[in-house]
């Protein structure tokens, strides 16, 4: 067998020489980009019969645009944010455990690929509209997550490859585009220099927003970064790819966002579930870098893998604008020239399914008040929320709560917030300023966009109306929206109003941004600002006037809308190339970070009475395989749409929920309780978090309390985690049902390691969103994707599974047995897809898998 790499070819940039593979001479030109990218990282790392069978599995693609062949990806690098890299690095820490407790040098284990660790997801909106607000959030940031970050110091100190990028130096997918990315790099490989693409994986579904220059990347739970971590490929099946054409220009007056926003629309409604999606036609050529970025962000919203934007000079414009030099923007066109990757307008891949959309034909838009993909023009939203009779003094029915310029998807773009900080100056002309009861904030991704908008003169406007800065983090779009307003949260309380929150994020599901908001709409960041002047979520701001000046006139949207023209002047006026790495260095020193005292050794000294980390009981060779012939009662039946928010949310902790008794009986102030994201250290606080939602509908329960179930076989309510603990005292077997797009949302493993310390074997469900399934597969736990004659469960019925023997998308007897007699036979089918992912659930998951491979067997 052929063991040596592909014979190279030999790239010339000026006087420097690299090897490269040659792709045109083994792929062909009409693959979509994203398969070519993919066959040149098979053809560096695979081998032998195995690297020939992978690139001809990928030319055959062409013959029905679609494949059940896998193929091996290795990416050059990982990036994480602090809570995803902390439960995985506290798993790390339980491996060395392990392996020194087996006798092992616990030093052994280290990453054998570059990990990036942002520090991004734990800012909270504690102060707000005012000038000192994002010095105060760090302050309370720092305070209340010290001990977790010493751990990162520790994880940083101890294990080569890791660097922890600390608060304040903006958010993962920012920090990816403006210092991180490479496009292309050099790299040395026995002994010799490589010119390949960057190519990477992140612990966060929004990872494709590095495709907007075209490096390729997309989002995996923490699990399957482990893998990855520690040497082992990612396997996936050859995947469909969604060609998405287009054409024309955007209007001026028509942002990124809506643009975003009606890719979302359009994909759900094609069925994207999984598959790659890539960007084609003339269209492409007209939108800018930052543009392409926003819309390839919200992949995971439109049910895509990844959202591919070939590279042009646009991407190149882009990486000179961030501070790259020369010489390495000179190596990216000549290798992407020259191996067939640079973007053509005029090219048509063979896709395996296509849609188009003229840019010229969109308008502003909102999407809610419950989910990304229902997008509505401006003038619908009030229909949206039916009238209601009820009110409080000085409120309307539907105020607006929060008003956020947040997430990594519209602040990245300094376009979008150029718009934002001209839409707030011509407010703040007309004598305008937020609503007294609306929560403003602008939380950057990236500590530069304070340079450029205080140099556009911007900044100041921006205060004026009651959005100064509140830090450089994810903040109130990842549920870290800190308290409510009193008067909002008094008339919530009373049942008078319904308040809704107004955000540039990515997801508004309910309870996603805060746990006592149902509603909520994603808009562009001027459209923000447009609704916290407003205060009212019915208003329709098409028609009808924003707000009215100190004269009473009225003050319409059009006015104060920016021209393109207005935006292009305030991007020349406040972009500079220095900002960038200056900005971040600046914030890369941040002396409350560093003074932190940082532990060391080879092991991290675990604190028993610590609240935030806990030595996991998972994390061991001895986990033991799920899968077997089994007879199990349900702990949960669920419906569609259950997110990872659901699941294992990332909000506050409610100071009167049994997870606040838990910490409080432990010395936790009940009042300073933080968020569920920073205890994902301590698996004793994620156990009693799972499933703590008051939207998410229990069908076993009915109207139970937050976080309850029926423990069937005596027919009481109690916690989750009791009723669990019960079964497996009793010698039961779980499991958990759910309807449609099970685990939609964030890429948080939590959700899954939850699911595996209740207990549950396997998840039956109409259909799985692909991180979560894959983060189930990485805790041993089957996917099994129900019938379509799916009956449903009657109260005290139990399903049989016979699922000792797994293979790829295999069929899987069920057995329903009914409590009130009788049985249904239905087959199901593991949600199961390459052979790496068979052997993990054989295994018993990821770290059992990684600890054999350090202690053999």
């Amino acid at each position: 067998m052929d063991a040596a790499p592909l014979a190279p070819a030999t790239l010339a940039v000026g006087s420097d020489r690299y090897l490269i593979v040659d792709l045109p001479a083994l792929a062909s030109p009409r693959l979509p980009v994203v398969l070519r990218l993919l066959l040149e990282n098979v053809a560096r790392h695979m081998r032998g019969e195995e690297r020939q069978a992978a690139i001809a599995a990928l030319n055959g693609w062409l013959d029905t645009g679609s494949s059940l062949a896998e193929i091996a990806f290795q990416p050059g690098r990982v990036l994480m944010h602090d809570t995803t890299s902390t439960p995985a690095l506290v798993d790390i820490a339980a491996m060395r455990d392990a392996l020194a407790e087996a006798g092992v040098d616990p030093a052994r284990l280290n990453p054998v690929l570059p990990v990036d660790v942002s520090v991004d997801h734990s800012l909270a909106v504690q102060a707000y509209a005012r000038p000192d607000a994002a010095r105060l959030n760090i302050g309370h940031e720092i305070r209340r997550n010290g001990e977790r970050y010493r751990f990162l110091r520790w994880a940083q100190s101890a294990l080569r490859g890791v660097r922890i990028h600390p608060p304040g130096t903006g958010i993962m997918h920012t920090i990816n585009l403006e210092q991180l990315a490479t496009l292309v790099q050099a790299e040395m490989r026995e002994g010799r220099r490589w010119a390949v693409p960057d190519m990477m994986l992140g612990t966060d579904s929004h990872t494709p927003m590095i495709n907007g220059i075209g490096v390729l990347g997309w989002g995996v739970g923490g699990l399957e970064a482990q893998t990855v971590m520690f040497g082992m490929p990612t396997m996936l099946r050859i995947p469909d790819v969604i060609g998405v054409e287009l054409t024309g220009a955007l209007p001026s007056g028509v942002l990124a966002t809506d643009l975003a926003l009606a890719v979302t629309e359009r994909l759900r409604a094609l069925g994207v579930s999984g598959e790659f999606v890539e960007f084609f036609g003339p269209g492409v050529s007209a939108l800018p870098a930052g543009a392409r970025a926003v819309v390839a962000n919200m992949a995971p919203e439109y049910g895509a893998t990844t959202a591919y934007f070939p590279p042009d000079e646009a991407a190149l414009d882009y990486l000179r604008q961030t501070g790259r030099d020369e010489a390495s923007l000179a190596l990216a066109r000549s290798y992407l020239r020259r191996n067939g990757l640079w973007f053509d307008p005029q090219a048509r891949p063979r896709y395996t399914r296509t849609l188009s959309i003229a840019l010229d034909r969109l308008a502003a838009s909102a999407a809610g008040p419950r989910r990304p993909q229902d997008r509505h023009a401006l003038a619908e939203v009030p229909a949206t929320l039916p009238p209601l009779d009820s009110g409080a003094p000085g409120l309307p029915a539907y105020p607006v709560a929060i008003a956020a310029i947040t997430s990594c998807t519209n602040t990245s773009d300094p376009a979008l917030l150029m718009a934002a900080g001209l839409l707030a100056r011509k407010a703040r002309a007309r004598g305008l300023r937020a609503a007294p009861w609306t929560k403003t904030s602008l939380a950057p991704g990236s500590p530069a966009a304070y340079s450029y908008l205080r140099r556009a003169g911007l900044l100041d406007d921006l205060g004026a109306v009651g959005f100064d800065i509140v830090g450089f983090g994810c903040s109130t779009c990842i549920g870290n929206a800190g308290p409510l307003p009193a008067a909002i949260d008094a008339g919530a309380r009373a049942g008078a109003i319904r308040p809704v929150a107004i955000l540039s994020g990515n997801r508004n599901f309910p309870g996603r941004v805060h746990p006592d908001l149902e509603l909520g709409f994603l808009v562009s960041p001027p459209m923000v600002i447009a609704y916290a002047l407003a205060g009212d979520a019915r208003r329709d701001l098409v028609h009808g006037p924003v707000a009215h000046d100190a004269q009473g006139r009225p003050v319409m949207l059009a006015e104060l809308w920016p021209h393109e023209d207005e935006i292009q002047a305030c991007l020349r006026a406040g972009l500079a190339r220095e900002d960038f790495a200056r900005d971040f260095r600046r914030a890369q020193a941040n002396p409350d970070w560093h003074a932190l005292p940082a532990p060391e050794g080879a092991r991290f000294a675990w604190d028993p009475a610590s609240t935030m980390l806990r030595r996991p009981p998972f994390a061991t060779r001895d986990a033991g395989s799920l899968l077997g012939r089994y007879t199990a009662y349900p702990l949960l039946a669920l419906g569609d749409d259950v997110t990872t928010d659901h699941i294992s949310p990332a909000s506050a902790i409610p100071p009167d929920s049994l997870v606040a008794d838990f910490l409080v009986a432990r010395g936790e102030d009940r009042g300073d309780l933080n968020v569920f994201a920073s205890r994902r250290g301590n698996w004793e606080v994620m156990l009693r978090a799972a499933f703590h939602s008051r939207t998410l509908g229990n069908q076993l329960a009915g109207q139970a309390p937050v976080a309850h179930t029926l423990h069937i076989p005596s027919g009481r309510l109690m916690p989750i985690w009791e009723a669990a603990a019960r079964y497996q005292d009793d010698g039961h077997s779980v499991v958990l049902v759910a309807g449609e797009r099970y685990g939609t949302g964030s890429s948080r493993d939590w959700a899954a390691k939850g699911q595996r310390l209740l207990g549950i074997r396997a998840v039956l469900a109409a259909s799985f969103e692909r991180i979560h399934r894959s983060n189930l597969i990485g805790m041993g736990i089957l996917p099994l994707r129900l019938p379509a004659q799916w009956p449903g469960l009657a109260a005290g019925d139990r399903i049989e599974i016979d699922a000792a023997d797994i293979r790829p998308r295999a069929d899987v007897p069920l057995r329903l047995r009914h409590a009130a007699g009788g049985a249904t036979a239905l087959v199901a089918q593991a949600a199961v897809e390459t052979r790496l992912e068979c052997e993990l659930l054989r295994a018993g998951g990821v770290i059992p898998g990684i600890l054999a491979q350090y202690l053999g067997g």
